[in-house]
């Protein structure tokens, strides 16, 4: 997966129970994967279709490091679906530990916010990553 953004948690971040708020994660999640999406598909114009299911595996307290990594798990005609998980990432010893997970998909519209599709460069571009990928796993 490849770093997608980073950041501190701070204590306005945090609640009632000394947590970081699911809700704002969730929006650094979605910026941090939007901004992923659009430079990916080379185009400022995609927007948050799907959201899937975000698991909350740990908590997140102020001073944590938080990480965002994102994959492309799909990339369609007008969409494309990312993996993504945020981590912890502890400072002194480099230790990162999954906090959350969850898939993300995004589409490509036009002026009229209609679907439009992903140019064609971008798409061969990403066959290309795929069988390079698929070359060094064999």
């Amino acid at each position: 997966m490849k770093l997608i953004n980073k950041k501190i948690c701070m204590g306005k971040d945090i609640g009632i129970h000394g947590n970081v708020f699911g809700g704002l994660l969730m929006a650094w999640i979605d910026e941090a994967a939007a901004a992923f999406a659009t430079e990916y598909c080379c185009t400022p114009n995609m927007v948050t279709l799907r959201v899937g299911e975000l698991l909350f595996k740990k908590p997140l307290k102020a001073g944590n490091h938080i990480r965002i990594y994102g994959d492309v798990a799909h990339l369609g005609n007008t969409s494309i679906a990312l993996k993504i998980e945020a981590r912890k990432y502890n400072v002194y010893s480099t230790e990162e530990t999954v906090v959350c997970t969850t898939s993300i998909t995004f589409v490509r519209i036009d002026d009229d916010g209609m679907p439009t599709p992903i140019g064609e460069s971008v798409k061969r571009r990403h066959d290309e990553t795929v069988l390079q990928k698929s070359a060094v796993l064999s």
